[in-house]
């Protein structure tokens, strides 16, 4: 299993502090907001980012239209599906542990990647797959009452984490010979119009002008999560095997849960302590430099 290059490494732990602190970020700012207009202020106002990034880097925005059936298609599983369901449990489900359920993904994308792309793991990937299904089992355990309640929400999450880890595995299969600043600038785009779509069928009547903490919360997604934390997980999707990239991300619902203790005044218990261990495992078993063979 290869190593992560130190540029791959230091985008890894900026995606995860983004990603990790998101998930209270957005209960705060759904709370009293529309979700479905949420997401879709927050990627309108986050696209000029992500426009300025590829105009800075010199990066190409043109698609050829070739490449616009393929490219929409992973838009759909990487961005549309995620973005609708996943905000829409968040408003439901309680705190930080909404990011469990969406990030039992790299359990549903080693399954795929071994059924749909023959996708070989070795002993120690799935003792990251386990490890990772034991933890999301653990961070769930004071969330069974509650969710038993909301299985409409809880299923939501699930078919959010099953269609990203779909879209995971066919962005690294992409034969789409663009850059990855360039996908991800008409994935964003693309999803800005769905959401905007969505809002209007659904929410039409809840609309009004956001306050300050739903505010805060849109900027920080706009900036951080559409500007910045979607190009990066692109970019280590496509550079990286789908098992490296995706249990590598692990610690972020970890960070979900203990930031929510704090900024949400949620509880933490010893089951939380255990699925940081095993989360590390995780982490451990695709960042661990595997062994040479000496020739």
């Amino acid at each position: 299993m290869p190593s992560f290059t130190p540029r791959q490494f230091v985008i890894l732990v900026l995606l995860t502090l983004a990603w990790g602190f998101n998930w209270p970020v957005m209960k705060l700012g759904v709370a009293d907001y529309p979700p479905l207009s949420f997401r879709a202020i927050s990627i309108w106002l986050g696209l000029p980012v992500l426009a300025l990034a590829l105009v800075w880097l010199k990066v190409p925005f043109r698609v050829p239209r070739s490449a616009w059936p393929e490219l929409l298609w992973l838009g759909a599983t990487n961005m549309f599906v995620w973005h609708a369901c996943i905000i829409l449990a968040v408003k439901a489900l309680s705190g930080g542990r909404a990011a469990i359920l969406g990030y039992t993904m790299p359990v549903f994308s080693a399954v795929i990647g071994a059924l749909l792309f023959s996708a070989t793991l070795t002993r120690r990937a799935w003792l990251g797959v386990g490890a990772c299904a034991v933890g999301v089992g653990l961070l769930l355990w004071h969330e069974l009452t509650n969710l038993s309640g909301r299985p409409g929400y809880v299923a939501l999450a699930l078919v959010a984490a099953a269609t990203w880890a779909l879209g995971t595995q066919l962005l690294r299969h992409t034969r789409i010979g663009l850059p990855t600043l360039t996908l991800s600038f008409w994935m964003t785009a693309m999803t800005a119009v769905v959401m905007t779509a969505l809002s209007l069928l659904f929410e039409r009547e809840q609309l009004y002008w956001p306050g300050r903490v739903a505010w805060g919360s849109i900027l920080y997604n706009a900036v951080l999560i559409f500007g910045f934390a979607h190009a990066a997980w692109f970019y280590l999707a496509r550079g990286l095997p789908p098992i490296a990239s995706t249990l590598s991300v692990m610690f972020i619902p970890v960070l979900g849960v203990f930031s929510g203790a704090v900024w949400l005044s949620e509880a933490v218990h010893w089951q939380d302590w255990v699925a940081v261990a095993l989360m590390m495992v995780s982490i451990a078993s695709v960042l661990w430099p595997s062994k040479v063979a000496r020739g």
